[in-house]
């Protein structure tokens, strides 16, 4: 240890209630001080992790996120304030951790985590936490993880539930636990996992999770504890509850190389449907048209910017098919079109409707190009 890693008098006074602590003491804070951490996503995972991260002493950050604050981003991600909104999250990040404890060092690297460079960008630190929302940043950042023989602090948020793990951890007989193909070996199919913006979120929810992921951080830097290695932490925050799952490894699993993770996780080519433009449904309007709208979103999407269409939520599509004509045009909207073409599907698979047209770019592409100003969120 060089002079540089031991602690001043100034942070010996600011981690005196980890140095209080039992079996933590000077030697898990010096530790915490020589400790790199590398966090994927400066968002509603990211901040809690973050702050606590810095709080905590570690020595020095690393935060990876390109993406840019915005208004509907301060509900949950508490880094931030409303003089941030239209500022990089990792450069706005960086001066609130430095503001918040001057001697450690951050790093904001504004570029996309890719297959070209996350070997590069994990090289440098001890651990990684995820804090990504994404399927193919996640098993990036999980193979990258156990090519460079880095343990992974895993984390996800939906609605109001979370999970938390340490994946690809080093055990006491040498050999690395469980990592995130052992739970998931293949994603999902994406219409099954709506994001957050039509899904929802609850505020608090990540600001937990986020703190469950920055104490398994900490226990794996100073190895206290007992790390999530091998189990799987599912919490519900509508019925505080919590329950562990245990995860087997695949001894057959092996990952020798990084590959084309959009690809992996991309789905089977949807069928087409037929599609009318925000121009050509405006034209109908102004005709007066006999047409039928139809809004697939839900009642707080309808809320907040409508084009007059009947409400039907995607869970009520198919029980209140009676409702649609079967005779004139019917034009089903969403907010992007990705719901409202896959409640089209569904229709013909069931019904066999040939008169159902979606409205391509959906509710988004009329406030841009039609009605700028209509509310977009």
């Amino acid at each position: 240890m060089t002079d540089r890693d031991k602690l001043n008098q100034e942070e010996l006074r600011r981690y005196a209630r980890h140095l209080a602590l039992p079996g933590f003491g000077m030697e898990g804070q010096q530790k915490l001080k020589m400790a790199k951490v590398l966090v994927l996503g400066a968002g509603g995972l990211g901040a809690p992790v973050l702050l606590y991260l810095a709080a905590a002493g570690v020595g020095h950050i690393g935060i990876v996120d390109f993406d840019r604050v915005e208004d509907t981003n301060l509900q949950r991600q508490v880094l931030y304030t409303i003089e941030d909104v239209g500022q990089f999250k990792a450069e706005a990040a960086r001066r609130r951790l430095l503001a918040l404890n001057p001697h450690i060092k951050v790093e904001a690297f504004t570029i996309p985590f890719q297959r070209e460079n996350a070997l590069e960008l994990i090289a440098p630190f001890d651990i990684v936490v995820d804090g990504t929302d994404n399927f193919p940043t996640r098993y990036l950042s999980n193979d990258a993880c156990v090519l460079a023989g880095k343990p992974l602090i895993y984390g996800s948020i939906f609605r109001f539930e979370g999970q938390v793990s340490v994946f690809n951890y080093l055990l006491e007989n040498g050999e690395r636990g469980p990592n995130y193909r052992d739970l998931f070996p293949t994603p999902p199919p994406p219409e099954l996992v709506p994001n957050c913006a039509e899904g929802g979120v609850l505020g608090v929810l990540p600001g937990i999770i986020g703190s469950m992921q920055a104490n398994e951080a900490i226990k794996v830097l100073t190895g206290i504890g007992q790390p999530l290695a091998g189990k799987l932490l599912l919490f519900d925050a509508a019925s505080f509850s919590s329950r562990i799952l245990n995860i087997p490894k695949n001894p057959g699993l092996e990952i020798k190389e990084l590959i084309d993770y959009e690809q992996f996780c991309a789905p089977s080519p949807p069928e087409p449907v037929q599609e009318v433009s925000v121009e050509e449904l405006q034209e109908l309007l102004v005709e007066k048209a006999d047409i039928q709208l139809i809004d697939v979103r839900e009642p707080f999407e309808y809320g907040i910017a409508n084009l007059g269409g009947a409400l039907i939520p995607p869970s009520e599509i198919l029980e209140t098919a009676g409702r649609i004509s079967h005779d004139k045009k019917v034009i089903l909207y969403c907010r992007t079109g990705k719901r409202s073409a896959e409640a089209i599907r569904q229709l013909k698979q069931h019904y066999g409707l040939e008169n159902l047209y979606n409205l391509k770019g959906g509710i988004l592409a009329w406030a841009q190009e039609i009605d700028p100003s209509m509310k977009q969120y």
